[in-house]
């Protein structure tokens, strides 16, 4: 496996934490090219993002589905991988973490599994309606992660929602094509809760998300 990765980072309004994400992902020897996504941001993202030497790339559709697939088309590498720009606490090793499987033993795609408090549309949402939906998925510890990793070519063939349903639609998706598939632990993080006004809209994203690819 050629062991040039390019690691993307959708980003909106993350002045406070995009570049504490950059230079985690600089950790990694692999790492060949950092590109934010600027997701119509208002923030100073783009120029902090500029001046800790990654490749900005604008995205001006709103949605993180869109931003994720601009990232893929703007990357020159096989290796891929996608970090979210707003968590704090990321290992010095997270890219290796999730790169490993690809690199050693030629896994396709990598979803991350992590230790967290909440968790709400995780628990109460994705869980209960793959476990009715998609049985077999019910192994994945956390469905809606969005640090994963995978090769380009894999990502090139699946579709990309364009709002909260993204990331369990590329799980479910890159299922269907069959393509080996593996978990990476990285630890303990702390997501940012959302306020419970947002979660409704979220929930019915994720639920759209997983009925749409029911066979």
């Amino acid at each position: 496996m050629e062991k040039k990765v390019s690691v993307i980072i959708p980003a909106f309004n993350e002045e406070k934490n995009i570049a504490n994400v950059i230079n985690k992902a600089k950790k990694c020897k692999y790492v060949q090219e950092i590109i934010v996504v600027n997701n119509k941001s208002t923030d100073n993202t783009e120029k902090i993002a500029k001046n800790e030497g990654a490749r900005v790339v604008e995205c001006n559709s709103q949605g993180k589905g869109y931003a994720m697939e601009e990232g893929v088309r703007s990357a020159k590498n096989e290796v891929l991988v996608f970090l979210d720009a707003d968590i704090a606490d990321y290992t010095e090793d997270v890219v290796d973490r999730l790169i490993k499987p690809i690199i050693e033993k030629e896994i396709d795609f990598v979803k991350a599994t992590f230790d967290r408090e909440g968790g709400r549309i995780t628990e109460l949402v994705a869980k209960p309606l793959l476990k009715i939906v998609f049985p077999s998925m019910q192994a994945y510890q956390q469905p809606l992660s969005g640090m994963i990793a995978g090769k380009k070519s894999c990502f090139e063939k699946v579709e990309f929602e364009k709002d909260y349903g993204v990331d369990i639609g590329l799980l479910l998706d890159m299922s269907k094509k069959h393509v080996t598939i593996q978990e990476a632990y990285l630890g303990t993080l702390k997501n940012v809760s959302k306020d419970w006004r947002a979660l409704e809209k979220m929930s019915t994203e994720v639920m759209k998300a997983i009925l749409k690819r029911k066979e």
